[in-house]
């Protein structure tokens, strides 16, 4: 069961083709067949030629529906069993996620909170793979492929991202690509002292979120989560597998973000399997359709289709006040900064409160290792100068060298993911306002810092619009 989502996209084409080539070729052969057993024409038959035509055609008619239904039903089928199969869990190798945590939690090499759960008392379970899902597949330049299941821990659901050793793989067209291997949990190494591991934590944290951070308060958020069964000591196992999640930018957003409401809670880890909570409704919007189908749907038809099953709005402005104050937990808060680099509905759900949760935020990374990337970045074009999907900065081409500063900061990206969200249905007398304020929002360029009162104003303006609103409803 060693098949990627792509492979398992090419299958089910070659599937499909192969069935359309079969019918297609019934019929060809249906129809030579009635031609070479037609009789010799004579007097007595051309006198029925038009009841025989008419009982021809009738009957041809019959034979296109019969095949074209048959077609059909083996493509609706098809897609059906695929789907089934993707989510398998084995598809993305849970036995062999659990059989490689497990094995390296018996021999002592790791610990954490949901070790026993998952090896011993078999309370946390690897259910549907989720890593065939499109908003899933996501890997960043900073973290390896994580493969993603989802779960369950007793009476909590969950979702469980396991650090998997990558296999060889086919991008369709694409030459095979090697990916990274899986953390060997080798740091930190035997007779390390809990001050050594201090340092180490410091130090990276330093390369990863800067100087201006408030680092002795994350190291200890950091420890707190280290030492699951609150003893007061780090144990070695627990240490490895710190470290291993620290090189995550998911984890280390999850410990930064973790008193806030709009990240979903680190329920527990082994080695670097974690467990987040599950977030009820997602995406934040729009409609799941076959490829096939979304071949044949104009982008405008398709944009109007995403909000077509989405919460009242007086909900859905609660929803985008949620993403707002994201922006503001993630720009200038007290451990850093940090960039919001994939921002699309995929990235995001929400509870049955409507409060707003991050889906994925392996693409909201910090600022400072951004900036590091950017710089070491060769370019020709401004192209060359894209990380993720939405964090873009300019070239130099002077130096053929990205230049480290963001040409568009997070507010404008989000105001950009909520316009349609928020436009549809937006009651009468506030439409002309939202929708200034909206686009004043999509404008900014440059990063937040060099347009702060800007930035501070349009945020502040655009929560209080929706607030004042919504503020004598029940959803709100």
């Amino acid at each position: 069961m060693l098949f990627t989502c792509l492979q398992s996209h090419y299958i089910w084409v070659k599937f499909c083709s192969s069935v359309i080539c079969i019918l297609i070729m019934i019929l060809l052969c249906n129809g030579s067949h009635h031609s070479s057993l037609s009789p010799s024409i004579s007097l007595s038959t051309l006198s029925l030629t038009p009841l025989l035509s008419l009982f021809q055609a009738r009957f041809s008619y019959l034979h296109m529906k019969y095949l074209f239904f048959s077609w059909l039903a083996v493509f609706v089928g098809s897609w059906v069993v695929y789907v089934e199969y993707s989510s398998y869990s084995e598809l993305c190798r849970g036995h062999e996620c659990k059989n490689s945590i497990c094995d390296k939690y018996r021999k002592g090499v790791i610990d954490g909170s949901a070790c026993r759960s998952l090896c011993e008392k078999d309370t946390l379970y690897l259910g549907k793979c989720l890593s065939a899902k499109p908003n899933n597949q996501v890997r960043s330049d900073s973290d390896p492929s994580s493969t993603v299941y989802s779960g369950g821990w007793g009476d909590l659901e969950g979702v469980i991202k396991c650090q998997m050793e990558e296999i060889p793989h086919y991008n369709l067209g694409a030459e095979m690509e090697h990916r990274k291997e899986a953390s060997s949990f080798n740091k930190p190494t035997k007779g390390t002292s809990v001050e050594k591991f201090k340092e180490m934590v410091l130090s990276h944290l330093k390369t990863k979120v800067g100087e201006q951070a408030n680092l002795p308060d994350l190291v200890s958020l950091v420890f707190s989560v280290a030492d699951y069964n609150k003893d007061g000591l780090i144990s070695l196992p627990e240490a490895r597998s710190t470290w291993a999640l620290l090189q995550l930018n998911e984890f280390l957003l999850a410990i930064v973000l973790q008193d806030r409401e709009h990240t979903p809670r680190l329920l527990g880890f082994c080695g670097d399997l974690y467990v987040m909570e599950k977030v009820p409704y997602a995406p934040l919007y729009g409609i799941s359709l076959p490829w096939v189908v979304e071949l044949w749907i104009p982008a405008g038809v398709r944009r109007s289709m995403d909000q077509w099953f989405t919460p009242s709005w007086p909900r859905k402005a609660k929803i985008s006040i949620g993403l707002l104050e994201l922006v503001e937990d993630v720009f200038h808060g007290t451990f850093g900064s940090f960039l919001m680099c994939d921002v699309s509905a995929d990235g995001f759900g929400y509870n049955d409160r409507h409060d707003l949760k991050v889906m994925d935020t392996r693409h909201i990374v910090p600022e400072a290792t951004f900036q590091k990337a950017m710089r070491e970045r060769r370019c020709d074009t401004e192209e060359d100068c894209l990380y993720g999907a939405d964090c873009r900065t300019s070239c130099d081409l002077t130096k053929h060298q990205c230049t480290p500063e963001v040409t568009q900061p997070n507010l404008a990206k989000a105001c950009g993911a909520l316009k349609d969200y928020l436009l549809n249905g937006v009651p009468a007398d506030i439409q002309e306002e939202l929708e200034k304020q909206l686009y004043a929002c999509i404008a900014l360029k440059g990063s937040a810092e060099q347009m702060e009162m800007e930035h501070s104003l349009i945020l502040n303006n655009l929560k209080s619009l929706l607030w004042k609103k919504i503020s004598h409803t029940k959803d709100s």
